[in-house]
């Protein structure tokens, strides 16, 4: 028997950093690859929908909720460091910052910029996150993903299709199961400064401590959403519950027990104030479940 939790009817706002969400009609937490297959079967078995969610760190999911099961990955979690070979692999459940810190502590360079994203190594090689020029496909050699028919496999680097904010797997219905990163040996003290200082910017330029989702629009370069944002002069705008930070302008902060709705609405207002002025849509960055 096994032991894995299946939950029905969980708000999913506990499963998101901006606390919004409906009803999961069936949520699991599986912690090993066991449960998983157990999942992708059992769901195989009802035919109902399979979602998939990370930390939550990059999601607007609907008030209404989301049908079928979800799983999240977090607690899906392990890093093994071979220093030796500079290769690191990780469990897709592992948080970024937890990663780049061990990174550093073992004297492994690369990761320092990845420190003050709150989200899952799934959830970044599914986005290709990044942040100062860096994202996590330049230390990519491969992922092993698994189908929600039970089918492995090993993608490398160039089988995944990366760009700005963007990987294949935004289109497929694949679990991130583990990923291989290759670093390079550096100093470890200076490695450790390095990832401490890029955390200290992070807080002193974003509202690291409120209820956001990290930035809600891709940066349509060579240009940068939230300048343009900060220009029309809505820092501080709040539509319901939802606030453009007065910190950082492409950020939007669950101030007042704001809905998915406040959020959306206040998303769109934006993409038209910000096409009216300059002529560009905002694609957003952030991911939408269940509308």
């Amino acid at each position: 028997m096994n032991s894995i939790q299946l939950e029905k009817n969980i708000s999913l706002s506990n499963f998101t950093t901006w606390r919004i969400g409906g009803p999961a009609e069936w949520i699991a937490q599986p912690k090993n690859i066991e449960e998983i297959k157990y999942l992708i079967n059992w769901v195989y078995k009802k035919k109902i929908p399979c979602n998939i969610i990370g930390a939550g760190s990059n999601l607007l999911i609907n008030d209404k909720g989301i049908k079928g099961l979800t799983i999240c990955m977090r607690n899906f979690k392990g890093i093994q460091i071979d220093q030796s070979s500079e290769i690191i692999e990780v469990l897709s459940g592992e948080m970024l910052p937890t990663l780049a810190r061990k990174a550093a502590a073992s004297g492994l360079h690369g990761l320092e910029w990845a420190v003050g994203i709150p989200g899952t190594i799934g959830g970044a090689v599914v986005m290709n996150a990044g942040a100062q020029e860096h994202c996590i496909s330049n230390y990519l050699e491969s992922i092993t993903t698994l189908s929600l028919t039970g089918e492995y496999k090993i993608m490398k680097v160039k089988d995944l299709n990366f760009g700005y904010r963007y990987s294949l797997l935004q289109n497929e219905k694949l679990i991130v199961i583990s990923a291989r990163l290759k670093l390079e040996t550096g100093h470890a003290d200076k490695i450790r400064r390095v990832t401490s200082e890029n955390l200290n910017h992070r807080l002193k330029t974003q509202p690291y401590q409120e209820q956001t989702c990290g930035s809600v629009f891709r940066n349509p370069e060579p240009l940068k959403a939230a300048k343009l944002i900060e220009e029309l002069g809505l820092k501080g705008f709040r539509l319901g519950g939802a606030e453009i930070s007065k910190i950082h302008s492409n950020f939007i902060i669950n101030s007042n027990k704001a809905s998915s709705y406040d959020v959306r609405e206040l998303i769109q207002y934006i993409q038209k104030r910000v096409f009216n002025s300059y002529g560009i849509l905002l694609e957003t960055e952030v991911k939408q479940c269940g509308f």
